[in-house]
């Protein structure tokens, strides 16, 4: 069976309100691990005064809702991008309130959710989902930024994105308009895979490496990770939230389908 641990942790920096909200759904059952398994998502407010924070704690919670009622055993690659189109029409009518309406409300998304012997992430912006395996940490998520599109054109190094003054430019967010479009991913996992969704005030300031030490620093202690995460990103600048949600898998559910339904492999 999937076993995981977790834990999550943040910090303001030295901004006046932190603008960057976490949720997540915990099976209550060995049933519900099966049929509808764990969720994490984090989001990162952008926006004036506290619209932003108003943005990012209003879609996690629209997406942990919509996840705990979702049908048993449905598909995570499309309830996700659902889920999160659902929370851009919720933050997208709050902007039509005379209380926002002069100010930017919006907020980037990165949703994951874990059953059986997969990881499937989606997401919307520039918050991250990091795969670390075998003290290695690879990128699962692509930025949705004016500066990521310039580099997968070829018309800028990967040196000179991470150093441009325009790499906070989003060109994808929650709640700007009516529709939006996750971009949405799923991957195998492995025991001792540890999965980590962070703000971009944490990992512009670590890295893929520094998240790589981290995890091998702490074997396993999700709730450690993270604050170790957070507390050197906001050692090496706190000039931005730094927030961190981090799932580490103990063991996976091997699973195969038969006849569109899932059936755990023999010997597994």
């Amino acid at each position: 069976m999937l076993d995981i641990t977790y834990g999550e942790a943040t910090d303001a920096g030295l901004r006046p309100r932190n603008e960057d909200a976490t949720c997540s759904f915990v099976p209550r059952s060995r049933r519900e691990i099966q049929t509808r398994g764990w969720l994490f998502a984090l989001a990162d407010g952008v926006g004036g005064l506290n619209a932003g924070g108003v943005a990012s704690s209003k879609a996690v919670q629209v997406i942990a809702e919509g996840f705990a009622v979702a049908e048993e055993h449905t598909s995570l690659s499309t309830l996700l991008p659902r889920l999160i189109q659902h929370a851009n029409a919720i933050v997208y009518d709050d902007t039509l309130n005379p209380q926002w309406r002069h100010q930017r409300m919006a907020t980037t998304v990165v949703a994951c959710a874990l059953r059986y012997d997969q990881a499937t992430i989606a997401h919307v912006g520039d918050s991250r989902c990091y795969l670390v395996r075998d003290r290695h940490a690879e990128l699962l998520t692509q930025d949705h930024s004016w500066v990521e599109e310039q580099r997968r054109q070829g018309l800028i190094s990967e040196v000179e994105a991470e150093a441009s003054e325009s790499r906070h430019i989003l060109t994808r967010t929650l709640g700007v308009e009516r529709f939006v479009a996750a971009d949405c991913t799923t991957i195998a996992l492995r025991p001792r895979d540890t999965l980590i969704l962070c703000s971009d005030g944490l990992y512009a300031k670590l890295g893929g490496d520094g998240m790589a030490r981290s995890v091998a620093g702490h074997e396993e202690d999700a709730p450690a990770i993270a604050r170790d995460l957070v507390c050197e990103a906001i050692a090496a600048d706190a000039s931005d939230n730094a927030t961190a949600v981090v799932v580490c898998v103990r063991s996976v559910e091997a699973m195969a389908l038969y006849r569109g339904r899932p059936y755990s492999r023999p010997g597994t």
